[in-house]
């Protein structure tokens, strides 16, 4: 039986982090927000007008959630070389120190990378919702509002 070595092991690990990573990072799969039919329209037109907008929405969305998903595996990727680096000049160059730098410096950059990609997908997200919500409106259908917000509100 072949024995592994701490730096192949420690290898497999930063790429199975990294992939565990990016398979986080994912498009919007749909809409968060409720929108209703107007009235005496089919269901049957509603579900068609939906799966329209769905694949509007998505469309608008394509460059930002591929933006997400780059961010966050070039976070960690970047974080875990230097890591290793910092690991070696500090430690003189051992192979376990290299290791302990990479594992450091990949958590690190998970890290980093992790809350970049969450701001990305958010923003996707809301992006999506506002492309789908503009669609669904065009075709007639209910959306929901915001109150207005008062400028000078009263409490006597």
């Amino acid at each position: 039986m072949k024995r592994f070595t701490r730096r192949a092991i420690l290898s497999v690990s930063v790429l199975a982090s990294l992939a565990s990573l990016v398979g986080c990072v994912s498009a919007p799969t749909g809409p968060t927000i409720a929108i209703m039919p107007r009235e005496g329209k089919s269901f049957e037109v509603f579900q068609q007008e939906d799966q329209q907008c769905r694949e509007f929405a998505a469309n608008a969305v394509k460059d930002t959630s591929s933006a997400a998903l780059k961010e966050g595996a070039t976070s960690a990727a970047i974080g875990a070389a230097l890591g290793a680096a910092a690991g070696a000049v500090i430690r003189g160059g051992s192979s376990q120190n290299i290791g302990t730098g990479t594992g450091v410096g990949l958590l690190g950059g998970a890290a980093m990378g992790a809350m970049n990609s969450a701001g990305k997908q958010n923003q996707a997200q809301t992006q999506y919702n506002i492309a789908y919500q503009q669609c669904m409106y065009a075709k007639g259908n209910q959306v929901p509002s915001h109150a207005v917000p008062v400028a000078n509100p009263s409490y006597r």
